[in-house]
């Protein structure tokens, strides 16, 4: 029985030396996966690495930027990657996050975007989650009468909406909204957080990291990935 209990022993200590020893490799792997992304990205940011100098921007006509609403209380982050994206020539950028942040830091953005230059004809959509259940409530409501004034009271009344007329119907009341041709996302979460569906069925979305960490060289990185799939497959 003795040794019975000596060689469970052995078996667990056997298995926690592995998990630790998979544990060493993944961290010394992720360490050094951070000091080669840190290297490249200030490689790219003093214009050392030359195909990322020149930018096919025109590409990028609506850029979507989602950021996790715990990171979005950083508003000089936020003002930090405009100024970034305004002077690579983005001028049409939504911001999002679910809880609503940014829409009430409205104000101090736009603020700091009317007083710089460099934001000079820069277009800002501010919108969260209660814009899109909002949206599609008025979506709905639209179908529910049109089809209701249509349709005969003999006629099947329960027949469900296509996505098509819900598209169609949301563009009616003013809720289409453009189709970011690129999404880049911050915050720990690898998801579009809820941004509405409808307005990105073509979208690239890219996950970005977090906003405390974002890197100039990262973003120029990403953009120039997106022009680059764009150029070899066709929009």
């Amino acid at each position: 029985m003795t040794v019975k209990v000596e060689l469970q022993k052995i078996g667990i200590l056997g298995l926690q030396l592995i998990w630790h020893f998979l544990h060493l490799i993944l961290s010394s792997f992720y360490f050094v996966v951070g000091i080669a992304t840190t290297l490249e990205s200030y490689l790219i940011s003093c214009g050392l690495l030359r195909k990322y100098n020149h930018l096919s921007i025109e590409m990028v006509k609506y850029l979507a930027i989602v950021v996790d609403s715990d990171e979005a209380y950083n508003t000089l982050k936020i003002i930090e990657l405009l100024q970034w994206l305004a002077s690579l020539g983005i001028r049409s950028i939504c911001l999002y996050d679910v809880e609503g942040v940014l829409k009430q830091s409205k104000e101090i953005i736009l603020k700091k975007v009317n007083n710089a230059t460099v934001f000079q004809d820069i277009t800002l959509e501010f919108i969260s989650i209660s814009d899109g259940k909002e949206a599609v409530a008025k979506a709905a409501n639209f179908l529910l009468e049109n089809k209701l004034r249509k349709m005969n009271m003999s006629e099947d009344h329960r027949r469900r909406f296509s996505e098509s007329q819900m598209t169609e119907a949301l563009k009616a009341v003013g809720c289409g909204g453009p189709d970011p041709d690129l999404m880049l996302v911050y915050g720990p979460i690898r998801c579009h957080l809820g941004f509405p569906a409808w307005r990105i069925p073509y979208t690239e979305i890219l996950h970005m990291g977090p906003l405390k960490s974002m890197k100039y060289g990262s973003l120029v990185k990403a953009i120039y990935k997106f022009t680059m799939v764009r150029q070899n497959y066709g929009k």
